[in-house]
């Protein structure tokens, strides 16, 4: 998710009762809830670093206690008073999980089992940006500091938050499990199709933002992939799918197709992407050179240039450079 849905997670989660093991807490939560995006970092290297990178090993299950020990360290370091580290370091703790547990609802997902497993877990529930968390989670913070400056100014007593934070972190349990019930059919709905006389191989639902019934589908056939928009609240038409057809079988294209995936842009794309669209075109130089492309679909087709590794390819196979651009 974005970094602003993580900060808020952090001090809902505060709010509801964590930030009461110590007076840094209210600060540890935050960071916390944002720690294992500082892979962030790898950027500084390339976008190739950084895709090898991010939502890896800070997201990890075996690196969540070290990754949650990180705010703790730095807030324990600058606080003036006495802090108790261990009660803080347990709060942290469910402030990285609730991190990398929105990080797996999204197309775009998590290695949480590194090192053990290499496999990418995404659920394809929520968007990065979803504006119906971030609604409620703004509530949830902004609502009691609102009702607060209103109670000093009469005189009364303000509240705690407390109870929108918790009536906030119910509404993501119960916001996920409907999110989970309407993809799945979606899902269903998009298996239940022909695309051009051919049956679906494998099929995602990604979400759109705002609207819980709208998805964008994407199917694989053999020759082809097909994407279209669905809304389940709609007779779902699968003749008016977009058909992107897959490069052919040409040795030509083959011989650049395998010279590309020996380079390293290649090598780190493809073990990231879960559908990757191929496109050869020739290249303006040197002669007879061919420009190899692999899209991910998840976000985005052409002519849209997103998540695109590129090499350039001569004609006996050797790649002169390559790289990886969002």
């Amino acid at each position: 998710m974005d970094p602003l849905t993580h900060l808020l997670s952090g001090v809902v989660l505060g709010r509801a009762g964590l930030a009461r093991v110590s007076p840094q807490s209210r600060w540890v939560l935050p960071l916390a809830a944002m720690a294992p995006d500082v892979d962030v970092l790898a950027s500084f290297w390339g976008s190739e670093t950084y895709l090898a990178w991010h939502r890896q090993w800070t997201h990890s299950l075996v690196l969540l206690p070290l990754v949650a020990a990180l705010p703790v360290v730095l807030v324990g370091l600058l606080s003036r008073g006495r802090m108790p580290w261990r009660r803080t370091y347990l709060a942290a703790l469910p402030a990285v999980a609730l991190h990398d547990a929105l990080d797996v609802m999204n197309a775009y997902g998590v290695r949480p089992f590194l090192p053990f497993s290499k496999a990418w877990v995404s659920w394809d529930l929520f968007y990065i940006v979803d504006l119906w968390i971030w609604a409620v989670l703004l509530i949830a913070v902004l609502g009691p500091m609102l009702g607060g400056l209103v109670s000093r100014e009469i005189g009364a007593r303000s509240g705690t938050g407390r109870s929108a934070a918790i009536a906030a972190l119910v509404f993501l349990v119960l916001y996920g499990a409907g999110r989970w019930l309407l993809h799945e059919r979606a899902v269903q709905t998009l298996e239940a199709r022909v695309y051009e006389g051919e049956i679906p191989r494998r099929v995602a639902a990604l979400p759109y933002p705002g609207n819980p019934w709208r998805w964008r589908g994407l199917v694989e056939t053999g020759p082809f992939y097909a994407t279209a928009e669905l809304d389940l609240r709609e007779e779902f038409d699968p003749t008016a799918a977009r058909i992107l057809h897959k490069a052919g079988s040409d040795p030509e294209f083959q011989r650049a197709e395998q010279a590309a995936r020996n380079s390293e842009a290649f090598r780190v794309f493809l073990d990231f992407s879960r559908y990757p669209l191929w496109r050869f075109i020739p290249a303006d130089q040197p002669e007879g050179a061919t420009r190899v492309e692999a899209m991910d679909l998840r976000f985005g087709e052409p002519p849209a240039q997103r998540f695109v590794a590129t090499a350039i390819v001569t004609a006996d196979g050797r790649v002169l450079r390559s790289w990886f651009r969002f």
